[in-house]
């Protein structure tokens, strides 16, 4: 007879996984609102967090890494232009326009926004080859980029206005988070996602210089909520809410973690409206859904095709792998 506690243990090992997933949605979702208090007069400038981001997360990843694996994180010299592309596609260029498009627009407008991330992930995978184009697939990838539209032209036809250019910044951290995930794709076939994302961290301290120019990396005396806010952006997304999605990642199938991270936009946009009183507008009405249906079209993946023996493409069950979720873009 098998004990109890045995049969019970796979249970338990799910369960953890799933409070680990929830703690990650809550941990990034929660990182514009924590941004833009970091933001605000007198506090931080939105490159200034980046520097302390870069730095620290450089630093605890690096240590997590070499007392995880030792020598063995090593990268084969062949690796290393493709390990500083990751650095400056999916740490310094990616959270640049992330912290400073935050603070030219919203916490809800950043969640919608960040959604964007898979389709452009599927975009650019499908034109090197690693996923499938299809006609469906195409028509999602149409569809949420149409619904950007109403976020980029928050004045109408007339321009950008008050948000337009810091979504913009936005969509454009997205894309490069997106080729970071493509790229750092055959990566994984030889390195642990740890040891990848602390090269990746270690790389971008180059761009750092860039980075500091002008910048402010302490607040005004008594801003101790910017300090605070700093702490929670260093803290959580940086290191807490990544190794809390490694340990989900390990107990759940990848197909669970991509669902949960479609819930960020929600956590994002309560909390904005509980802290800040921000409230939906009509742009993020129209774009919502439009981008969410994109969304569903892109993540149904199609089953490849062969070629049957009337010479007509008949429909198989696919083998290949998805492109992993992303934790986040920033």
């Amino acid at each position: 007879m098998i004990p109890a506690s045995t049969q019970h243990a796979p249970d338990r090992r799910i369960a953890a996984g799933h409070v680990a997933l929830s703690a990650v949605q809550v941990g990034f979702g929660l990182f514009p609102v924590f941004g833009v208090i970091a933001f605000q007069p007198g506090g931080f400038s939105p490159l200034g967090v980046g520097t302390w981001r870069i730095a620290v997360g450089a630093a605890v990843l690096a240590f997590l890494a070499v007392l995880r694996y030792g020598r063995a994180m090593l990268p084969a010299r062949r690796d290393i232009a493709a390990l500083v592309a990751c650095a400056m596609l999916g740490v310094a260029v990616n959270q640049g326009l992330f912290l400073v498009g935050l603070s030219r627009s919203t916490p809800m407008n950043a969640g919608l926004v960040m959604s964007l991330i898979p389709v452009f992930t599927f975009t650019i995978a499908a034109a090197v080859g690693q996923e499938r184009f299809s006609g469906m697939r195409a028509l999602g990838v149409v569809v949420a980029l149409g619904g950007t539209a109403p976020l980029l032209l928050t004045d109408g036809l007339n321009g950008l206005g008050a948000y337009g250019l810091g979504n913009l910044l936005m969509v454009a951290n997205g894309l490069s988070y997106s080729f970071y995930l493509v790229l750092s794709k055959p990566l994984t076939r030889r390195y642990p996602a740890l040891v990848i994302t602390a090269w990746s961290y270690v790389f971008a301290v180059a761009a750092l210089p860039v980075f500091t120019v002008g910048q402010r990396f302490t607040p005004d005396p008594g801003m101790g909520s910017a300090w605070w806010s700093l702490l929670y952006i260093l803290a959580i997304p940086t290191v807490l809410a990544y190794l809390l999605n490694m340990f989900a990642l390990a107990r759940v199938r990848a197909s669970t973690v991509a669902v949960y991270v479609y819930s960020q936009p929600i956590i994002s946009g309560l909390a904005s409206w509980v802290v800040f009183g921000e409230r939906p507008t009509m742009a993020m009405g129209l774009a919502t859904p439009a981008i969410f249906l994109g969304i569903w079209l892109v993540s149904r993946r199609p089953p490849p095709v062969h070629a049957g023996i009337d010479g007509f493409a008949t429909w198989r069950p696919t083998t290949s792998a998805p492109l992993d979720p992303p934790e986040t873009a920033a």
